[in-house]
């Protein structure tokens, strides 16, 4: 594994399709994998299978019919790598991307405790396109425990 000098942002589309997960994370493995701890991958490739999963089944796509999803990396504390990943989507009518209270028999509705649990933060950001939906790791700050 090398360490980055410098932040570097990655850009992809994908689906708005079940699909579109998977390719992102391929995506993410090939050009990570090389560059963060093996541990911090295995988190940022669940958290990004967890975010576009998300968009593909609760909002609605950009134009086109895709997603977009990005990556960051950046160096804090001198040499420890962080990730932030983003998905955006066309979002979704009187929905905002939040947590959901769910019993152990539910078969969905954790995505988003998955991604805080395996997060430093995570958040929302709106523009005129569509919806952000985002989260941050770090291998030196783990995340919330899910409430």
């Amino acid at each position: 594994m090398s360490t980055p000098v410098a932040e570097r942002r990655w850009t992809v589309v994908v689906p708005h399709h079940a699909r579109g997960a998977r390719l992102a994370r391929e995506r993410l493995t090939a050009e990570l994998a090389d560059k963060v701890p093996p541990s911090l991958l295995a988190d940022a490739v669940a958290v990004l299978g967890e975010l576009v999963g998300n968009a593909v089944c609760h909002a609605e796509p950009l134009p086109g019919g895709v997603v977009r999803v990005a990556w960051w990396l950046r160096l804090v504390d001198g040499d420890t790598v962080a990730v932030r990943i983003g998905v955006t989507d066309g979002g979704a009518l009187n929905r905002s991307p939040a947590l959901r209270a769910v019993g152990p028999e539910a078969v969905d509705g954790r995505g988003l405790r998955i991604v805080r649990a395996l997060s430093t933060r995570w958040g929302v950001d709106r523009d005129g396109l569509g919806q952000t939906v985002w989260a941050e790791l770090s291998p030196a700050s783990p995340g919330l425990p899910p409430a």
